[in-house]
C-alpha cells in the first residue's frame, strides 16, 4: 500500500461521522482538562508568595478564552444564519439495503453490522474501504457511510474566512477580557497591562487565524487561474499561502499594527513611532505553537483525506490564542 493509500484510508477512519460526533461531544471536556493543567502548571512555576495571584489570573484568563471558544460556532452560525454542516450517521437500514444486494465477504458484513452503532477501529476501517472501492456499487456505498472531502476551491475558503474570523475573534477577546479582570483583581497597575493584551490579541488574529486563511484562498485562486489541476499541486501550494500569508507575513504585519496603532492609542499618545525591519520583532516572534495552530489552515486543503473531525477541535485551537492574548504574551528581547 503506497503512501497515499494509507492516508486516504486514514482519512476514511478519521471522518466518521460516528467517530466525529463522538469527538465533538468530548472536546469541552478536553479544553476544559487541559486548560486546568495548564493552569495549575503555571500555578506551581510561579514564586512561593505569588500563587494565589497567579491563580485567580488564570482561572480569569481561561474562564473567558475557554467559554468563549466553546460558545463561538454557535455564535458564528447565528450571525451569519448558517445550519450545521455536520455528516449525517448512515441509517442501519442503508446498510441492511446494501448487504443485502451486494455480495461481500463475512468479514465485511460483520464490520458493516458493527458500524449500524459504533464507529469503527482504523483495521475496521482499512478492511471495508480495500474490499468496497474495486465496485462501483461499493464505493458508492462507502461514499454513504463515510463522506468523501469536498473539492474545495477559492470562492468556498473566502466563504468560510467569515465564519472562522468570527470563530476565532470572540475566544481572543474573551481571554483578553478575563485578562483584565484577572489583573484588576490582583494588580494595582493593571491597565498598563492592557496595551500588551491587545497587540498580542491582535497578533493571534492576524497572524494565526485571518491572514493564512486569506493565504490559503488567494493561493488557491492562482492556481485556478494557471489551470492547474493536480490535488498535490494545489495542496502544496495552499499549505505555502498559509505559510507566506499567515506565519511570514502574517506576523510582520500583526506587530506593526501593534506597534504604530496599539500603542500610541493606548499607552503614548505623544510618541512618534519609526520602525525599522530590525526592531519588528523586538516584543514578539513567531514559535513554534503559532506554527502548530495551524493545523486547522492545513486541514482544510488536505485534499488526501478529509480531516472533519478538526472543526470541532478548533475551539480548543482557538482557546490557546485567547489564553495567549488574555495574559499578554510576549517573547521578544523585551
Amino acid at each position: 500500500m503506497n503512501l497515499t493509500s494509507s492516508l486516504s484510508i486514514l482519512g476514511k477512519y478519521l471522518d466518521q461521522p460516528r467517530l466525529v460526533r463522538t469527538f465533538s461531544r468530548a472536546v469541552p471536556a478536553i479544553a476544559v482538562t487541559g486548560g486546568t493543567l495548564c493552569a495549575l502548571n503555571n500555578v506551581s512555576k510561579s514564586p512561593k508568595g505569588k500563587k494565589r495571584k497567579e491563580f485567580i489570573k488564570n482561572v480569569a484568563v481561561l474562564t473567558g478564552a475557554l467559554g468563549s471558544a466553546l460558545f463561538a460556532p454557535k455564535i458564528a452560525s447565528k450571525i451569519l444564519k448558517e445550519h450545521s454542516h455536520e455528516s449525517k450517521i448512515i441509517s442501519s437500514e442503508a446498510i441492511d439495503e446494501f448487504l443485502h444486494n451486494n455480495l461481500v465477504t463475512e468479514r465485511t458484513r460483520n464490520f458493516l453490522n458493527l458500524a449500524k452503532k459504533n464507529f469503527l477501529k482504523f483495521s475496521k476501517v482499512k478492511a471495508i474501504v480495500e474490499e468496497l472501492e474495486t465496485k462501483e456499487n461499493g464505493r458508492n456505498f462507502l461514499n454513504e457511510l463515510i463522506p468523501n472531502p469536498e473539492n474545495i476551491n477559492s470562492k468556498e475558503i473566502f466563504s468560510e474566512i467569515k465564519k472562522l474570523s468570527i470563530m476565532g475573534i470572540i475566544p481572543v477577546l474573551g481571554g483578553i477580557a478575563g485578562g483584565v479582570v484577572g489583573d484588576k483583581l490582583t494588580e494595582k497597575n493593571w491597565k498598563e497591562k492592557i496595551p500588551d493584551k491587545i497587540k498580542e490579541g491582535t497578533y493571534q488574529f492576524l497572524a494565526n487565524i485571518f491572514l493564512c486563511n486569506v493565504g490559503a484562498g488567494a493561493a488557491l485562486w492562482g492556481m485556478e487561474k494557471a489551470k492547474i489541476q493536480s490535488k498535490s499541486a494545489r495542496a502544496i501550494g495552499m499549505i505555502g499561502g498559509i505559510i507566506l500569508a499567515g506565519i511570514v507575513f502574517g506576523s510582520a504585519v500583526a506587530n506593526l499594527v501593534g506597534k504604530i496603532c496599539v500603542d500610541p492609542l493606548l499607552k503614548h499618545k505623544d510618541k512618534k513611532y519609526v520602525h525599522r525591519h530590525v526592531d519588528l520583532y523586538s516584543e514578539r516572534r513567531p514559535e513554534l505553537l503559532d506554527i502548530s495552530l495551524h493545523v486547522d489552515d492545513i486541514a482544510t486543503v488536505a485534499v488526501l483525506s478529509g480531516l472533519k473531525w478538526i472543526e470541532p477541535a478548533l475551539p480548543i485551537l482557538y482557546s490557546i490564542s485567547g489564553y495567549r492574548a488574555g495574559i499578554g504574551y510576549r517573547n521578544g528581547k523585551h
